[in-house]
């Protein structure tokens, strides 16, 4: 049936391998985040490659010429001067191109690894589906390193489980691009064929199961009869999970802090989704013993957790702010914030509120509006018939130049620089300036005190222990 306990895959970064591999030895399913892992892979080369993971890992990538080439062009031995910036990568665009292609294969292999080395558990991958340009290049390093599920949100990832089966016998695979105002035209697709890599390898890879992330019963019935491929058993997440809520079903109505309302029509029916007879765990509000009894009462498999994975000592978070935020919830001093504007996707985006960090507005004020890696960008039909690219919390004057609209851009933050920072890979400005961070976490943020029980740290360790205790089952 699988694990009881799928640690959740909290971008960017957060969800390392570190984390996801100390979840895999204690027998759960650790799980890395697939989220803009080749920007990672630059700045931790960058940033010289503290421990050598990152070159060991590419040591044993199969397309020998590609990693060389990779390390070549970004490891720096000494690692960054003082005040220097990162390099960055050029936009994400529905060609990639044979070099970027390639650096996502390999950043995602690197990934998942270094996630699995030295141990016998299994390992998954989280995916957005919001995040489509990347996705087939990513899903086929992965699998290069024997990556054992893939968990898809954000969206309706229907042609996933065909993309799967294709890439697992090396063939080109194919998935519609998302275009605002497109009308299904030719160049309307994202296309990856692994023969076209150099080096590439011939060797028949291991389909891994496929979760699509589901919030509502309708979702879920639609992917068991219309995806492309064999689902293999779903997460159910509810509004409470942390980064991306699906939106309110029905009218949007805010409460007195002005974040949305969710009512009765986004509780999932969990028996019904027990009736389509394939394994799902719940998440949103889930990090506790008790909730797991319930939902296996039910016939889920387990559980889905991620806010108390994110603040152990092996999460991704960088480690100052990670203390800070272990120091406050411990004086009962941490909020959860669902912002409906913050995202430039659209969705309603948790935030935690910390002192000096993008949640709290005067921070995020004093930042220039700048979009220089683009993995949130969406593309949309231009008048003159061309596909172009825009986000939301890039320059408000640039934005509308692209047909978007003022009042979508008022509030958006740039998540893929916020969250970077988090991590300890933002980007220093021409300024000296460094990019201010953003967290996101689920609600379980407000009930951390009550978890920690006095402590200032623990471990990924501590945390399945906890679930698992007598009570909740077996590990």
């Amino acid at each position: 049936m699988g694990p009881q306990i799928i640690q959740g895959g909290m971008g960017v970064g957060v969800s390392d391998w570190r984390l996801a591999r100390a979840v895999a030895g204690q027998g759960q399913l650790g799980v890395v985040s697939g989220t803009a892992l080749d920007q990672m892979l630059v700045r931790r080369l960058a940033d010289g490659d503290p421990g050598g993971h990152c070159r060991r890992a590419l040591d044993a990538f199969p397309m020998p010429e590609t990693a060389t080439d990779i390390v070549a062009r970004f490891f720096n031995p000494g690692g960054r001067p003082p005040g220097a910036a990162y390099p960055n990568l050029s936009f994400p665009a529905r060609v990639l191109g044979e070099f970027r292609s390639s650096l996502v294969v390999a950043a995602n292999f690197v990934e998942v690894f270094l996630a699995k080395e030295g141990h016998d558990g299994v390992v998954g991958i989280n995916l957005l589906e919001k995040i489509q340009i990347p996705t087939l290049a990513s899903l086929y390093g992965a699998m290069l390193a024997g990556v054992d599920y893939v968990l898809m949100g954000a969206g309706i990832p229907r042609e996933i489980p065909g993309a799967l089966d294709r890439l697992a016998r090396h063939e080109p695979a194919r998935i519609s691009l998302h275009v605002q105002g497109g009308s299904g035209e030719d160049d309307e697709v994202l296309d990856f064929d692994p023969g076209g890599l150099r080096e590439a390898p011939a060797t028949p890879l291991r389909r891994p199961d496929f979760l699509p992330i589901v919030a509502s019963n309708s979702l879920a019935t639609m992917m068991v009869r219309k995806a492309t491929g064999r689902v293999d058993g779903f997460v159910v997440e509810g509004p409470t999970a942390g980064g991306h809520n699906a939106p309110p079903r029905g009218p949007r109505q805010y409460n007195p802090r002005g974040e949305p309302v969710y009512g009765d029509r986004d509780v999932v029916d969990l028996g019904r989704i027990a009736d389509l007879s394939l394994p799902f765990w719940v998440a949103g509000g889930a990090g506790r013993p008790e909730r797991l009894r319930e939902v296996q009462a039910v016939g889920a498999t387990g559980i889905q957790v991620g806010t108390l994975f994110a603040y152990c000592d092996e999460s991704g978070i960088e480690e100052g702010l990670k203390r800070e935020v272990v120091a406050r919830s411990a004086d009962g001093c941490v909020d959860i914030f669902t912002d409906d504007r913050a995202s430039p996707t659209g969705f309603p985006f948790k935030v935690a509120l910390v002192e000096d960090t993008l949640s709290e507005a005067a921070v995020y004020e004093t930042r220039e509006r700048i979009c220089d890696l683009g993995y949130l960008r969406v593309a949309y039909r231009c008048d003159d018939g061309r596909i172009g690219y825009r986000c939301a919390a890039e320059p408000v004057g640039t934005f509308m130049k692209k047909g978007g609209s003022r009042d979508d851009a008022i509030g958006r933050k740039c998540l893929c620089n916020a969250l970077m920072a988090s991590i300890g890979l933002g980007q220093t400005r021409g300024d000296g300036r460094k990019e201010p961070s953003l967290l996101t976490s689920g609600d379980d943020l407000r009930v951390l005190r009550t978890f920690l029980n006095g402590r200032d740290r623990y471990s990924a360790g501590d945390v399945v222990d906890y679930l698992l205790e007598a009570e909740g089952g077996d590990a």
